[in-house]
């Protein structure tokens, strides 16, 4: 049976992917002609990790999701709880990653090789949380949760619309945020070089 919650945890999680290793490209090729575009995208796909992930997606997956799972099922215990520090601390990491690119925008590439070092480590770390996620904890939900479970569930997570997934109506409130990524942004999240 499909749920709707999983498909929207999917989704999410494939538009932050894409967002990570579009931001990794656009690192790679450097800020070219355009230093102002090039560190403004940057640092509207930090604000949009920040903004996004930290604040509805890993909320509804600790409160709503993590609790029934790990109280059903031991095997998925010990993942949980490392998925929960993981959403603890990963405001903190954004919040050093828009400082350390800060740093290289006003500082010069002085400090471009500790961005991209901080940058490369968030985003491994980011798709190993992903993958826990994925591999671990979703196949065990779908084991153990119940009707009940999954209608709280459907419900919670169709109450939010992520702006870069395109399948939900965005909210008026992010649109300039998702027109500046997209319309900037290298594939696979934007249309830009």
């Amino acid at each position: 049976m499909a749920h709707k919650s999983i498909r929207i945890i999917r989704e999410e999680h494939s538009s932050l992917g894409a967002m990570l290793r579009s931001m990794i490209l656009m690192v790679q090729r450097g800020t070219g002609d355009n230093p102002e575009k090039f560190f403004d995208v940057l640092r509207a796909m930090l604000f949009y990790l920040d903004e996004f992930p930290q604040r509805l997606h890993h909320t509804k997956e600790t409160e709503l999701l993590f609790p029934p799972v790990a109280a059903r099922s031991t095997v998925t215990r010990e993942v949980i709880a490392q998925l929960e520090h993981e959403h603890a601390v990963g405001e903190a990491k954004v919040r050093e990653l828009q400082h350390l690119l800060l740093a290289w925008e006003l500082l010069g590439d002085s400090r471009r090789a500790v961005f991209e070092e901080a940058l490369k480590t968030f985003v491994e770390f980011y798709l190993l949380h992903i993958h826990l996620e994925e591999t671990v904890v979703i196949p065990e939900a779908l084991k153990v949760l119940d009707d009940a479970d999954w209608q709280a569930l459907d419900a919670a997570f169709d109450s939010h619309c992520n702006p870069l997934t395109g399948k939900y109506p965005r909210e008026p409130l992010y649109d300039r945020l998702f027109t500046r990524i997209t319309m900037h942004a290298p594939a696979p999240i934007g249309l830009g070089s």
